[in-house]
């Protein structure tokens, strides 16, 4: 077990440095936002998603960055492994502030979360198995090469790689796309993050883990500082960058926590579900699945009624149920669980579309 000065080094002390570096900056990336251009007008972009009626910032990926990262140099080794990271969510800003200018094909940030996914998987961070839920482990370090980078001998599993890109890509967009609510995204990325910490820190008799946790507390501190300023009304939106900054980091963790892939399965499972229908939905209707719409559960929700503060808060507690949830059940018990989920948010969306279809009023031409 750990004592309290222990909690302090891994948890508290990068927890409240990330909060309170996220918490002061913020506020001025919002002051900067006009000089920046990266006010967001309703009535000037007409996306699709939108939910906000009046001129509001984006950019909040700068702060949320830059929190990370400062942090992170502070109580982190700087070895590669890190700098492979924090060079990734550089990327994952980069193109967000661009797109928070202006809009950019969905083609082309595509292409930057592989890169951002790339360099992390490149710097050795990979899933090299992964529990069966009937039993045992699907080894995934079968197939290895080995190349020279930068003057250095590096070893590349190859099927290890190619799972631990698609998975940081894929949760890249089902975080992002769950993140038009106030407060939505970086509540439930704060809750995921100290989840993914708390599991860490069982183990925290191995040294190797301890930079684990203290990435993860950096995580929930970045995000829980920027909650103040997110939550409804909010002052700022995360953007292209900060959104997909929140799936990025909660992927590399639960690689680095032992490739604990099933415990964020399960705890970010609604915006995973929904990422997932919204795909087929938009493959069966013809059209491509990186193009946003406004037909995601939470959008659904907002037309069903709820008030966006209802919906946030819906997100939160979801994601703090499920995480107690992930902890504490084995590999069996977290795939049926997905499964149960999944059932749930498509009999829910399916239900939400069905009533919002039927209350639309007839069209008396068609009688």
């Amino acid at each position: 077990m750990f004592d309290f000065t222990q909690l302090t080094t891994l948890f508290f002390s990068p927890a409240g440095a990330a909060f309170i570096i996220s918490l002061l900056v913020t506020p001025l990336i919002i002051k900067l936002a006009p000089v920046l251009k990266i006010i967001d007008d309703p009535k000037i972009r007409r996306h699709p998603a939108i939910l906000h009626t009046k001129p509001t910032p984006r950019g909040g990926g700068i702060p949320l960055f830059l929190a990370i990262a400062a942090t992170s140099l502070i109580f982190l080794p700087q070895d590669g492994r890190l700098l492979a990271i924090l060079l990734g969510g550089l990327v994952v800003v980069v193109v967000g502030f661009l797109d928070d200018k202006r809009d950019s094909s969905p083609y082309m940030r595509l292409v930057a979360q592989f890169l951002a996914a790339g360099i992390v998987v490149a710097s050795g961070i990979g899933i090299s198995f992964i529990s069966n839920p009937f039993g045992g482990i699907i080894d995934l370090s079968g197939f290895q090469i080995n190349f020279s980078l930068l003057g250095a001998e590096h070893s590349l599993w190859i099927f290890s790689a190619l799972f631990g890109l698609a998975w940081i890509v894929a949760l890249m967009n089902a975080v992002s796309w769950s993140s038009g609510v106030d407060g939505q995204l970086s509540g439930f990325a704060a809750i995921s993050a100290l989840v993914i910490a708390i599991f860490s820190l069982q183990y925290s008799a191995d040294i190797t883990q301890w930079p684990v946790t203290i990435l993860a507390a950096i995580t929930f501190g970045a995000f829980a500082g920027f909650l103040p300023w997110h939550a409804y009304p909010q002052k700022i939106m995360p953007g292209f960058g900060g959104a997909t900054l929140a799936g990025y980091m909660l992927a590399v963790l639960s690689i680095l926590t032992t490739a604990k892939v099933g415990i964020l399965l399960v705890v970010l499972a609604i915006p995973v579900v929904d990422a997932g229908y919204s795909i087929v939905r938009r493959l069966m209707s013809g059209k491509s699945p990186v193009w946003g719409d406004k037909k995601h559960l939470h959008h659904r929700l907002i037309a069903a009624g709820w008030s966006k503060q209802k919906v946030a808060v819906f997100y939160w507690i979801s994601t703090m149920v499920l995480g107690v949830l992930a902890l504490n059940l084995n590999a069996t018990h977290k795939f049926y669980t997905i499964v149960g989920i999944t059932l749930f948010v498509g009999a829910l969306i399916i239900c939400l579309n069905s009533w919002l279809q039927s209350s639309k009023p007839q069209d008396r031409a068609s009688g």
